[in-house]
């Protein structure tokens, strides 16, 4: 009877393990699809449909460990490092530099060992052959091709400034293709990315390439037939389609939503003679007449909350809980609104010197969405161009903008009926007239008017 309960038993348990192993047998094939993913691309902003590969910082076969930057890819705003989440291998790369690929969608492959180089590469051409017809016009099989006859004999004729109508790196001669180094590097030499021809991918211009045309004392003979030929702006070919940067159709868009606000204006004068002052006294503090004028008017919200509130479904409206001071600035690829972020807590020395930060992050296409998307409050200032008046269109999302003209000397009657002159800006705001009333905004610009003109505050 022992022998029978024994016998019994051990099939019994042989029985309960054989399930274990073949339960293991049938997940590691579910583990070793996992060494190969795809890498998607990223969603940078809220507003972003699709990016343009810049440049892939990492080449097929290259190892790669979790948080390695492996692309640069332009957003609708700004030019970000994407970063890999796992370790691997880059076995195949789908989207080649300057090719556009919608958010989601595969522009590489990532393996996990070197054994699984040729299967992520086979998967990958698989996955590239399928959209080919439903994508006819992606330039990346031709380009590809084409870069590499094009960049051989022009880089051998470098003497010739005609190749600039057909660099290979450019958009229909609008957009120059350069690593963000070599255009560091340009600007530093004073050289015209331009009239250079790059031998990176795609014809991309890299830091060797404005080295050697800095050392080669072409620049005297090329800038000199300039003047003889036309006033045409270098880069621009008259009669030709540009198409929008992926910058200016995220702006295009934005400008038609803008349609949809019922928006009002209210233009209002307000004397300078102090501000001026002031910043004479302090300019050489490295404080910039933005950062006062975004302090003043930080200053002024936080006494009308309402006009840095938002409307964002129709049916409500946010009193928004810091006061974030965008403004406008114009980049070689369209308009950005760095975002100086709780204007009315930051003193204005601080304020300045995040302002040049950001700048010099947006024309360098390198601010994060953070530094771009949280504005509350839109400034843009044209009075350095000498326009004295002008209207802004309001930003989505927002509540209002303000336009700033140039402060200029004006005849003005003194309040004891005399004749003097005075210096005095023009501002104009633009609002949602579903949040912002017309007495709202009247209230708002004697606010600032007054701190403007006795503006002590400014420098606490």
């Amino acid at each position: 009877m022992a022998h029978l309960l024994h016998t019994s038993f051990v099939p019994s348990s042989s029985s309960l393990r054989r399930p274990t192993v073949t339960h293991r047998k049938t997940t590691s094939p579910l583990v070793v699809r996992a060494k190969i993913r795809e890498i998607f691309m990223p969603a940078l902003s809220s507003t972003m449909t699709e990016g343009k590969i810049v440049s892939w910082t990492k080449s097929e076969g290259d190892k790669l460990s979790k948080g390695d930057s492996v692309v640069v890819v332009e957003s609708d705003k700004a030019d970000m490092d994407v970063e890999t989440f796992y370790d691997g291998y880059l076995a195949a790369i789908v989207v080649e530099e300057g090719g556009v690929a919608a958010v989601g969608s595969p522009i590489a492959f990532l393996a996990e060992t070197e054994d699984e180089i040729e299967q992520a590469k086979s998967k990958a051409s698989s996955s590239s052959s399928a959209p080919a017809p439903a994508s006819a016009p992606a330039p990346s099989p031709p380009v590809e091709s084409q870069p590499e006859k094009v960049a051989a004999p022009v880089a051998a004729a470098v003497p010739a400034p005609v190749v600039v109508s057909s660099h290979p790196a450019s958009e229909g001669g609008k957009r120059i293709v350069a690593s963000p180094y070599a255009k560091k590097l340009a600007k530093d030499l004073k050289v015209e990315l331009g009239r250079i021809v790059g031998t990176g991918p795609m014809g991309r211009i890299v830091a060797k390439d404005v080295e050697a045309f800095a050392a080669s004392g072409n620049v005297a003979a090329v800038e000199s037939p300039a003047p003889g030929k036309s006033a045409t702006p270098a880069g621009v070919e008259l009669g030709s389609v540009v198409p929008f940067t992926t910058m200016q159709s995220a702006v295009s868009r934005n400008m038609v939503e803008s349609l949809a606000v019922p928006t009002f204006r209210v233009g209002y004068t307000i004397t300078t003679d102090a501000l001026d002052a002031l910043y004479k006294k302090i300019k050489s503090k490295g404080v910039t007449m933005t950062a006062l004028l975004a302090k003043a008017t930080a200053l002024a919200l936080v006494k009308h909350p309402v006009i840095n509130s938002s409307c964002r479904d129709g049916n409500s409206f946010t009193y928004n809980s810091s006061i974030n001071v965008a403004v406008a600035v114009a980049t070689d690829g369209g308009l950005i609104t760095p975002v100086l972020q709780n204007a009315d807590k930051v003193d204005v020395y601080s304020l300045s010197r995040k302002w040049k930060e950001l700048v010099d992050k947006a024309r360098s296409k390198q601010l994060q969405p953070h530094e771009y998307n949280t504005g509350t409050f839109t400034l843009s200032n044209l009075g350095m161009f000498g326009v004295d008046r002008f209207d802004a269109i309001l930003p989505p999302g927002t509540g209002a903008i303000m336009a700033v003209g140039a402060s200029q000397p004006t005849v003005v009657a003194t309040k004891d009926g005399r004749i003097g002159m005075k210096n005095q800006m023009q501002v104009n705001v633009t609002a949602d007239h579903r949040v912002i009333y017309g007495a709202d905004l009247a209230s708002f610009l004697q606010t600032l008017s007054l701190i403007i003109e006795d503006p002590k505050d400014l420098t606490f």
